[in-house]
């Protein structure tokens, strides 16, 4: 250094240090921000949230089993709504041709000229 005086020296190691201090949050601040603290932060919060909807789930169906198994079923019933309709329709269609065809088998007797 040159021949400054003692008051800019303490100073310019005053500034170094306030430089070191602001780099080290920098550096700080980067790694906070990285992207995989950041997806590592996420993927920590979803498995928490995700534990949690969990063992609520399990002390709702406890204190409440037959209401959870009605909304079992209910929601069962409307994810296989398409093939139970195919069924009913195909059911249906077979009792319909059985009739069709019972009926062709049972034609009244044909009247003739003479009974009228």
């Amino acid at each position: 250094m040159s021949n400054d005086s003692p008051q800019v020296t303490a100073a310019r190691i005053e500034a170094e240090r306030a430089r070191a201090r602001v780099m080290q949050s920098a550096h700080r601040l980067q790694e906070r921000l990285s992207p995989r603290t950041l997806a590592r932060g996420a993927w920590e919060g979803a498995k928490d949230k995700g534990a949690d909807l969990a063992e609520n789930a399990v002390d709702v169906v406890r204190s409440r089993p037959l209401s959870a198994t009605s909304v079992v079923a209910a929601i069962g019933l409307y994810l296989a709504r398409e093939p139970l309709k195919d069924l009913a329709d195909k059911m249906i269609d077979g009792m319909s041709s059985k009739d069709r065809a019972n009926t062709r088998r049972k034609k009244p007797p044909e009247q003739t000229e003479t009974e009228e």
